[in-house]
Order: structure tokens, then C-alpha cells, then sequence
């Protein structure tokens, strides 16, 4: 009986473990390439603003953190940097600064979704026609499946 016992308890613990794994592996292996860098960079050039994505936000830890430069035009929104990799991150623009998903949250409904990242070595999202990236002033990452808040940045 002690040793049926050991086994459900180990196997499940293996099974536990190897899901997160593959939860945590996956949006990393299933991943598109980055966009080309030199794309990025000219697109940043147009910037009517940037701001920096900063890994010490109150929201951020070890699994959820964005690092590097967030640059806006009117018509897109490009990172030149790295994101905690994660499932199902969105791009959302804020009227006010926000560093933790306490703070998000009721602001949540009246922010606009901009878009969907796929990847995690920097990104180019369009901004759809009908928001005026001027109506806000922080862009932030979401991890919708989760919850979870990965990073913001204030841009003006």
C-alpha cells in the first residue's frame, strides 16, 4: 500500500512538473522568428515616442519581465529588446501608468487591445486605424491566458 502510495505521489509530481515545463517551453519552440533587427531599428527611427521597458516594476519578477526601448508612430508599435517568454501575450495601451496587475486590472475594459506578440527577441505590432496612440501615455504586456502582468512603459 506504502509503495502504491509512493508511486502516485511521484508520477504525479513528474507529471506536474513536466506540464509546467511544457506550458512554460512551448510559446518558446512554437515561436515565429523575430523580426529582422534592421526592420525594427528603421521603424523606431520614425518614433513619434519610446519609452523604456524596465525588468524592476513592481508587477514584474523572474517569469514575467520585459527589458529594452518601445518606440510608437501613429501606425506601429516596435520593441527592440527581450520579453520573459509566456503564452498568449498582448499589447495593450493605458491611460495612465500602471506597474502591476492589481493596477491594470480595473483600468483593464477601457484600454484597447492592440495586438498579439508571438515573439520574444522584439516586436512590431500595427496600431489599428481607429486609436490615436496620443489619447494614452503607457504601453503595457499581458499575459491574458494568465493574467499576469509582464511590463510596461510610459511614454509620455
Amino acid at each position: 500500500m506504502r509503495r502504491l502510495i509512493f508511486l502516485l505521489v511521484s508520477h504525479g509530481a513528474a507529471l506536474a512538473v513536466g506540464f509546467a515545463l511544457g506550458i512554460y517551453f512551448l510559446p518558446i519552440l512554437t515561436a515565429p522568428p523575430a523580426p529582422d533587427a534592421a526592420v525594427l531599428e528603421e521603424t523606431a527611427q520614425a518614433a513619434q515616442y519610446s519609452a523604456e521597458f524596465n525588468r524592476e516594476l513592481r508587477g514584474s519578477d523572474f517569469l514575467h519581465w520585459g527589458e529594452g526601448t518601445v518606440s510608437l508612430t501613429p501606425q506601429k508599435i516596435v520593441h527592440e529588446g527581450r520579453l520573459a517568454p509566456g503564452p498568449d501575450y498582448k499589447l495593450y495601451l493605458v491611460k495612465e501608468f500602471v506597474e502591476h496587475e492589481d493596477d491594470f486590472l480595473p483600468l483593464k475594459d477601457a484600454s484597447p487591445r492592440i495586438g498579439d506578440i508571438k515573439t520574444f527577441e522584439g516586436f512590431l505590432v500595427d496600431v489599428p486605424e481607429d486609436i490615436d496612440i496620443n489619447e494614452y501615455n503607457t504601453v503595457l504586456v499581458w499575459c491574458e491566458t494568465f493574467g499576469e502582468f509582464i511590463t510596461a512603459a510610459k511614454y509620455r
